[in-house]
This record gives structure tokens, C-alpha cells and sequence, in this order.
């Protein structure tokens, strides 16, 4: 009999403020995988600002596209698809990627795959190590804090989203108060190691019987305290502060998600997103399950993985692939996309 032949992806991922491509071997080998990153570009306005991130999207995509072509030392025509982030994110941004994906696809023939980023965040996992389902994912991201329950690969429940702002988000609007510059997640992270829970801010929502999540609250109580202090010319502890935010969001993060497997019990626990690399929040995950009395397999991605890549989305789109769920060239950004999906695909 004979080896199942490989499946190769070219992916694309542009819904934000990251240009990349990637290519994926059987949705779980990394050939290549490039990422321009704009962070300097933005940094300056505190924020991204969205024409700025399609113009970048623009310049590099081509160029990109043939370095992740010969990083795998691939030619086109050793590929089976092309795939693209289609939502959600940047209008503008996603755009540039699912035009890109679909001029490659007329020009070569191959078949088309859209991708929803959050899907892609979670299934980075794959690439890591092999996903036993019924599984878990705690997604958290700049525009995204919600649990996902996995029933396979392509069936995913969203249990707890959430109702104002992400976690990912409130980090980079606290930081901009304590004058880190964007993306302040990091530095915030290093700083919270360092300090104290001394403020002890609201965890909101904690108490109520349900796996939503708000950090508006929490976000506004900072502020509050912070431009407070600068009234009275009071001058307070930065990195005090950074820890007493962290240690609000995590308590939030990690008792939903604890309660969550606890009901759930799923054999595998995945954390995904670009705070999915807070040292803080995986440390203290790790610490969490590890008391459980039926623990599930536990995959934390890389940190390279974890912020917006192709090589995720390449992952997510192999899945697709086997099941046959392709796109057409009627294929257009949706920037409010939500899982689960399937209006779109062509069985």
C-alpha cells in the first residue's frame, strides 16, 4: 500500500498589523515561515493605525511570498493550496492578504482555503504537539479573550467571550498610561515579575455563572488610580501597578478557564494568542492544572506561534483541507467573523 502523499499549504495572514506567509507540510511541519512585522511603524501613534498597516501589507506581501517559497525550497508547483486569513481583523488589512491568496489561486490553479484567524490562533497548537479532542482553547488576543470547546478539528462552541474589552487590549491601552510603548504586553509581563499586588483591582465578573469575560472595568479602575496619583502629585509604583493589572487579569483568565475544564474535562487544554506568550498567565495555568485531579494534556505553543502567523493559519487550513471545505474566488474579507463558520465553503 502505498505512504499518503504530503500535503503542502501557502499561507497567508495579514489581518492585522503582522505580514506573513508560510509554508505547511500535513498541517503540522513548519517548511517556512516568514513575518515582517510593522510594530515600529506604529509605535509612534500608540496604536495601529489601519491605512498605515494595509500600505505595509502592500509593499512586502510579494516579496514575502517568494522568501517563504524558497525558505522550503518549494515551487508553486509542488504546492496543493493556497490559504488565507479572511477575517477577523483590519478590513483594509485582511484585504491585501485574501487578494493576494486569490490572485495565487487563478494564476496556478490550486485551491483556495479561507481560514478564521481565531481558528488559526488555536490550532497553532498543532503544530506543537498532537491535539486529542475533545480539547479546550483559551484564546487570548488584542481583540479576542473567549474559551472555545473543541469538539474535532473543524467543530468549535465558543462557551465564554467576551462582553467589552479583551484582555490583549486593556495591556495596550494601561500601557500607553504607564508610557510603555505599543505593543506594551511584554514589558508589562516583565514589570508585573517584578512588583507587587498592592492596588488589588476589580476582577469583574468572577462570581457569575457564566465563562464571559470583561476587562473595561478593571481598565477604567487603573486609569482612574493612576491619573488620581497625578492629581495629588502623587507618584506611584510602576511596576506595583503592572502587577496589580496582571494579577486581575490572570486571576479572571485562569479561575474561568480551571472552572471550565473542571465541567468540560476535555483531554487536551490549548492556550492561543498573542498573550498566550504572557509568562505570568502560563506560569500560573500550568500551576492551576496541575492540581486537577483529571488533568488533560496542556499545550503551550512557542512564543513565536503565539502572536499572528501564517504558519497557524497553514495549520488550520490542512484541517480544512482533508475535510474538502474549500473556497471560491467569491471569497471577501469579513472583519467580524465569528466561529463557528461554514457559510462560505463549498463541500
Amino acid at each position: 500500500m502505498s505512504a499518503k502523499k504530503d500535503v503542502r499549504i501557502l499561507a497567508y495572514e495579514s489581518s492585522c498589523d503582522e505580514t506573513s506567509t508560510a509554508v505547511i507540510k500535513n498541517g503540522r511541519e513548519i517548511e517556512s515561515l516568514v513575518v515582517a512585522t510593522q510594530i515600529k511603524s506604529h509605535q509612534r501613534f500608540g496604536g495601529v493605525v489601519p491605512e498605515v498597516a494595509s500600505r505595509h501589507h502592500i509593499e512586502v506581501i510579494t516579496q514575502i511570498t517568494k522568501e517563504a517559497l524558497a525558505e522550503a525550497e518549494t515551487d508553486w508547483k509542488d504546492l496543493d493550496a493556497i490559504a488565507v486569513t479572511y477575517g477577523p481583523g483590519l478590513v483594509g488589512a485582511l484585504l491585501i492578504g485574501v487578494s493576494a491568496a486569490k490572485a495565487a489561486s487563478m494564476a496556478t490553479g490550486l485551491p483556495l482555503i479561507g481560514v478564521d484567524h481565531i481558528m488559526g490562533h488555536i490550532m497553532a497548537a498543532q503544530l506543537t504537539d498532537e491535539i486529542t479532542y475533545p480539547a479546550l482553547a483559551l484564546q487570548v488576543s488584542g481583540g479576542h479573550t473567549e474559551l472555545v470547546l473543541m469538539h474535532d478539528p473543524l467543530n468549535f462552541e465558543i462557551i465564554g467571550d467576551t462582553r467589552d474589552d479583551a484582555a490583549g487590549e486593556a495591556y495596550d491601552k494601561i500601557g500607553r498610561v504607564l508610557g510603555v510603548n505599543y505593543p506594551a504586553g511584554k514589558t508589562i509581563d516583565a514589570w508585573a515579575q517584578e512588583g507587587q499586588d498592592t492596588f488589588h483591582f476589580p476582577r469583574a465578573m468572577l462570581q457569575e455563572d457564566n465563562y464571559d469575560f470583561s476587562f473595561s472595568g478593571l481598565k477604567s479602575a487603573f486609569i482612574n488610580t493612576a491619573h488620581h496619583a497625578d492629581q495629588i502629585h502623587e507618584k506611584l509604583n510602576k511596576k506595583d501597578l503592572a502587577a496589580s493589572f496582571q494579577a486581575a487579569v490572570i486571576d479572571v483568565l485562569a479561575e474561568k478557564t480551571v472552572h471550565a475544564l473542571q465541567q468540560y474535562q476535555p483531554k487536551t487544554f490549548i492556550l492561543g494568542g498573542g498573550v498566550a506568550a504572557n509568562l505570568g498567565l502560563r506560569t500560573r495555568l500550568n500551576a492551576e492544572i496541575k492540581q486537577l485531579k483529571q488533568q488533560p494534556k496542556v499545550i503551550l505553543p512557542p512564543l513565536k506561534l503565539c502572536g499572528d502567523n501564517a504558519a497557524m493559519i497553514g495549520a488550520a487550513a490542512y484541517n480544512l483541507f482533508e475535510a474538502g471545505k474549500f473556497a471560491d474566488l467569491t471569497l471577501n474579507a469579513d472583519p467580524s467573523l465569528e466561529l463557528p463558520y461554514a457559510e462560505h465553503m463549498l463541500n
